[in-house]
C-alpha cells in the first residue's frame, strides 16, 4: 500500500508540470496587456515597463516559464500583482472557506442523493422511482447560478430569513451549499440507482432472499455493499469538482473563497495568483482521486488482494 501511494504521489509530478504548461500559455494567449491593466488607464510608458519587469513579462516565454517552475520547486508561487501578498498566503486564507462549502455540499448531496437512489432502485418505474428521475433530471439541467439568484431573491429578499452573501455564522453557509449540492445530489441519486438495479438483479440477491433475510438486510448489506464503488467514485469526483468549480456560486454569493479570488484575479489580469490558485485546485483534485482509490481497498476485498 505505501509502495502505491508512493506511486501515485510521484506521478502527480507530470500532471502538475503539464497544468502549469497549459494555464502558463492560456494565460499568456490572452488579448491585452496585464502590465497596463494593473498600472491603469493614466499610468506612464516608465510606469508600466517597470511593472512588466517586476512580473517578469519582459523576459521571453520560455525563460518566463522556466524561471515560474523553478519557484514552483521551492514552493514560492510568486506575490500577486494586485495585493503584492505571497500568492500561497491569499491561498492560504481563502482555501478554508471553499474547503467548508464543499464539505458541507458533498456531505448534504450524500444525505439526499443515495437515499433517493436506493428506493428509486427498490422500487423501479413506480411514481417515486418517476419522482427521483424528475428531480435528478431536473437538478441536472438547472444552472447554478440561476438557482443561487432564486435562493437570495426567496430567502434574502423576500423572506428575509438569511444574508444574502458573504461569510460568517453558519446561516451564510446554508443557501451556497444547497446550491451547490443540488447538482451533485442529482449525480449521486443518478448512479445510485443505476448501481443498485443491477446489484439487485444477481443471484446473490436473490439467494440472500431465499434464505428468509429482512428486505432491508438484503437491500442495504448485500446490495449496497456491493454497488458502493461506483457512488464512491462519484462522490470522489463531484467533491473534487466542488473543490475547483465553485466558482460561481461563489461569486452570486460573494463567498469568500478560492473561486471568487480566481475571478477576482482573472479581472484584474493578476497572473501569479490565477497560476497559483489553479495549481492549489489541480493539486486537492489530484490528492482527492488518491484518497477515493485507498478507500476503494477497504470497501472491496478483491483490491486488497490485487
Amino acid at each position: 500500500m505505501l509502495q502505491y501511494v508512493a506511486k501515485r504521489l510521484l506521478s502527480t509530478i507530470p500532471v502538475l508540470i503539464g497544468i502549469s504548461l497549459l494555464l502558463f500559455l492560456m494565460l499568456r494567449s490572452l488579448p491585452g496587456d496585464p502590465a497596463q491593466v494593473l498600472a491603469g488607464q493614466m499610468a506612464t510608458p516608465e510606469e508600466v515597463e517597470n511593472i512588466r519587469q517586476q512580473l517578469g513579462l519582459d523576459q521571453p516565454l520560455h525563460k518566463q516559464y522556466i524561471l515560474f517552475l523553478g519557484r514552483l520547486v521551492l514552493l514560492d508561487l510568486g506575490r500577486s500583482a494586485r495585493t503584492q501578498n505571497p500568492v500561497i498566503q491569499e491561498v492560504w486564507a481563502r482555501l478554508p472557506n471553499t474547503f467548508l462549502l464543499a464539505v458541507v455540499a458533498i456531505t448534504l448531496a450524500c444525505l439526499f442523493g443515495i437515499p433517493a437512489g436506493i428506493v428509486s432502485a427498490v422500487r423501479p418505474y413506480t411514481w417515486v422511482d418517476y419522482l427521483v428521475t424528475s428531480a435528478a433530471l431536473f437538478g441536472i439541467s438547472m444552472p447554478v447560478f440561476w438557482l443561487g439568484l432564486m435562493l437570495v431573491v426567496v430567502f434574502s429578499v423576500i423572506l428575509q430569513w438569511l444574508p444574502a452573501g458573504g461569510a460568517g455564522n453558519w446561516k451564510h453557509v446554508i443557501m451556497p451549499s444547497l446550491t451547490l449540492a443540488s447538482f451533485v445530489v442529482a449525480f449521486i441519486a443518478r448512479m445510485t440507482r443505476s448501481t443498485m438495479m443491477e446489484s439487485l438483479s444477481q443471484d446473490y440477491v436473490t439467494t440472500a432472499r431465499s434464505k428468509g433475510l429482512r428486505e432491508e438486510v438484503v437491500v442495504i448489506k448485500h446490495a449496497l455493499k456491493n454497488a458502493l464503488i461506483p457512488i464512491i467514485t462519484v462522490v470522489g469526483l463531484q467533491f473534487g469538482l466542488l473543490l475547483g468549480g465553485a466558482v460561481l456560486t461563489e461569486t452570486v454569493f460573494a463567498w469568500p473563497g478560492l473561486g471568487r479570488l480566481i475571478v477576482d484575479s482573472i479581472l484584474a489580469r493578476d497572473y501569479p495568483m490565477i497560476q497559483g490558485a489553479i495549481l492549489i485546485f489541480g493539486l486537492l483534485y489530484i490528492m482527492v482521486n488518491l484518497i477515493v482509490d485507498l478507500i476503494y481497498a477497504y470497501v472491496d476485498p478483491r483490491i486488497r488482494y490485487e
